[in-house]
């Protein structure tokens, strides 16, 4: 190698014909965030179902293990295998709900991929691998799930909650404020998204082809509100060049943006979000 010249690890070769599937599906997730900078707890409820024979493992990185429970019981530590990377339960029915706690700070995420701060705010990118930062879970593509979010947080510093799909619910409780949010369309991990931040909202909205009304917002820092006029006209003409190429009209109720300083991706395609 000549003076000068980094070397470049080498990268092994992947091949659709190594492709496995799956050895278990994972139908529905239901998420709870108590969301803080310092310490942020999530609960995840997985309703799983065998595909192949093996264990159940799951991705999981830079996370705190609080515990687990199979279909109700909570499971010593000599009933699972937690490495660097796994969580693995080698002795699971076929069809069973397994529930995690975990903690994890995203104030030291500097990663910006899983959950993170940016300014004064909580922002996720998953894409290609981040959901496993924030729980345990079957981190690839081909694993399609339904999806529940529950996300509480303080009501001053983060006033506006976002995550996929259509808000459900709402409240406050315990000093702070909660909102539920419900994908009913099976989709991969990676697009996966929230927000919890002080953001002010440009809306608008766009009617479908059959004249169902679907709700707009681009969510942006105090100030940046005159610069989404562009964004919105090409979130309508998407939406119409879709009905009108494919014959598809969009399947939820509100259809948001974040934009925020802070995203390595520059842009991401999360359902609804």
């Amino acid at each position: 190698m000549a003076d000068g010249q980094i070397a470049t690890p080498a990268r092994s070769a992947i091949r659709l014909a190594d492709y496995t599937p799956p050895v278990f599906w994972v139908d529905d997730v239901s998420l709870d965030f108590d969301l803080a900078p310092e310490a942020t707890q999530i609960t995840t409820v997985l309703k799983i179902r065998r595909n192949l024979n093996g264990p159940l493992a799951l991705d999981g990185r830079q996370l705190e293990l609080l515990s687990v429970k199979l279909n109700g019981e909570t499971l010593g530590d000599n009933r699972y295998t937690l490495s660097p990377g796994k969580l693995i339960i080698a002795d699971v029915p076929d069809e069973f709900t397994l529930e995690t706690v975990v903690n994890i700070v995203p104030e030291q995420n500097t990663e910006l991929s899983g959950l993170y701060m940016s300014g004064a705010g909580f922002f996720t990118q998953c894409e290609p691998e981040g959901f496993r930062k924030i729980t345990y879970f079957p981190d690839r593509p081909d694993v399609m799930s339904r999806y529940s979010v529950t996300l509480h947080a303080d009501p001053v510093k983060y006033p506006v909650l976002l995550s996929n799909g259509n808000k459900v619910a709402q409240g406050e409780e315990g000093g702070k404020i909660w909102a539920r949010f419900v994908d009913p369309h099976p989709k991969p991990s990676y697009l996966f998204a929230l927000v919890a931040a002080d953001l002010v909202a440009v809306t608008d909205e766009f009617t479908t082809m059959s004249g169902k009304k679907i709700e707009l917002g681009i969510y942006v820092q105090a100030g940046e509100e005159s610069r989404c006029g562009h964004a919105m006209a090409a979130v309508k003409s998407a939406m119409k060049w879709d009905e009108e190429t494919f014959g598809l009209e969009y399947d939820l109720d509100v259809f948001n943006i974040a934009a925020v300083s802070d995203f390595n991706a520059g842009a991401m395609e999360n359902k609804g979000l």
